[in-house]
């Protein structure tokens, strides 16, 4: 799995996911926003790590009894051992919320770990415990059924879709208030260079909307005046 700088990450930490949305959009990524999933507590930090994946199957009787969760191997179970220290751990649950992807106690051993969050485009049980915790868990809606009625997990690690977005191991993950948005790895470092100066603009132009100045010419820069007292009021924040 790709490993981005801590500098990276300390940058992506900075921005929103809006901004992540429209700088992937102007290099032509359209679909990079995790459709139908949510923070399951709002005004969290934001979540920033790199994608480590399961995905899940539809699941079949005869391989999915209770007791398999005996089994050491159980992929579900060493999928939230084997999740790096930092990851994201990224669950393809079919966009499918009948069955809980997982519930607070692997979600809280994920976050004791170190693990930087988890997404699932299906549901979590035991919601009201996951929002407590100090970690970011985002999801489609709560779901108390555990996971083998309807899910099993099948591989680790592999390229998987969690609302209808491609996630590819080692993807850099970004969530906030509003969602997640997903980076591909080989830009990350680019787009979080290029979204810290997006957030720095729109610092600047929120300060002169306040104070009454029209967005013509503003919002985006198309005006070479403004060009130039971006470039003052910059200078005067280094």
């Amino acid at each position: 799995m790709c490993k981005a700088s801590n500098s990276t990450k300390e940058k992506l930490r900075k921005v929103s996911t809006a901004t992540v949305a429209t700088c992937l959009f102007k290099r032509g990524l359209k679909n990079q926003f995790i459709q139908h999933v949510n923070p399951l507590q709002l005004g969290k930090p934001t979540m920033v790590g790199e994608a480590f994946t399961l995905r899940y199957i539809p699941a079949r009787e005869d391989l999915n009894p209770i007791e398999v969760f005996r089994n050491p191997k159980h992929l579900q179970r060493v999928a939230v051992e084997e999740c790096p220290e930092g990851a994201v751990m990224v669950i393809d649950s079919r966009q499918n919320a009948r069955a809980a992807s997982a519930g607070s106690i692997l979600v809280t051993r994920l976050m004791v770990r170190g693990a930087s969050g988890i997404v699932t485009d299906g549901g979590f049980r035991d919601s009201a415990e996951i929002a407590d915790l100090q970690f970011s868990s985002y999801h489609n809606r709560p779901s108390a059924p555990t996971n083998l009625t309807l899910h099993q997990a099948i591989a680790i690690n592999e390229p998987i879709g969690c609302g209808d977005v491609a996630v590819f191991p080692g993807d850099m993950i970004i969530g906030d208030d509003d969602g997640v948005m997903v980076i591909p790895a080989h830009i990350a470092d680019d787009v979080a260079d290029e979204c810290l100066m997006m957030t720095l603009y729109e610092e600047f132009v929120m300060e002169k909307v306040q104070k009454g100045k029209t967005i013509i010419g503003l919002y985006p820069m198309v005006n070479p005046e403004i060009k130039k007292e971006f470039d003052e009021w910059k200078s005067s924040k280094e």
